[in-house]
C-alpha cells in the first residue's frame, strides 16, 4: 500500500484501505521481550486458564500498535499520527500453533483545512468480534 500524497482531496466520510494483521505466538515472544510485559497470560496456556482466559492472549498494546500500522500505510508517514486512543474490549486469543488475523478498518471522522490534520475512527475485530471500540487517531498530513 503507497502512502498518501498529502491532505488535499481527503474528505469525511473516505474509507482507508482495510488491512489484516496476521499475529502468533512468535510475535507475542518478540513484544513481549521489547515490552518488558512478562506476564505469563500471554505466553502460557495453564496460566491465562487459571486465571478465567480461554487462552494465550495478545498483549493489549500489541494490538492497538498492529491497527495503528493502517494509519502509517495509509499516511507513509509514522510521524503523521499525533493522537491515539483506544478501549479494549475482548482479549485477542492466539492458537497454538497458529495465527489469529487481527482486522482493521477506519474512515475519515472529520478534517481541519487550517490544521492540515484528519480525525480517523478505526473499527478493530478478530474472527467478527470486536477487540478494540473508541478508536480514534488524529493524523497531521503534509
Amino acid at each position: 500500500m503507497s502512502g498518501l500524497r498529502g491532505f488535499d482531496g481527503v474528505g469525511v466520510g473516505d474509507a482507508l484501505p482495510e488491512a489484516t494483521i496476521e499475529l502468533d505466538r512468535a510475535a507475542l515472544v518478540r513484544y513481549t521481550a521489547a515490552s518488558r510485559d512478562f506476564n505469563a497470560i500471554h505466553y502460557s496456556d495453564r496460566v491465562a486458564a487459571e486465571v478465567g482466559l480461554p487462552g494465550v492472549i495478545v498483549h493489549g498494546m500489541l494490538t492497538m500498535g498492529a491497527a495503528a500500522r493502517l494509519l502509517t500505510a495509509w499516511t507513509g508517514d509514522p510521524t503523521a499520527v499525533v493522537g491515539y486512543s483506544t478501549r479494549f474490549t475482548r482479549p485477542v486469543v492466539v492458537p497454538d500453533p497458529g495465527s489469529v488475523a487481527v482486522h482493521v478498518t477506519g474512515v475519515v471522522r472529520s478534517t481541519d483545512p487550517d490544521t492540515r490534520r484528519v480525525v480517523v475512527d478505526l473499527t478493530v475485530t478478530c474472527d467478527g468480534a470486536t477487540v478494540l471500540t473508541k478508536t480514534r487517531a488524529t493524523l497531521a498530513l503534509a
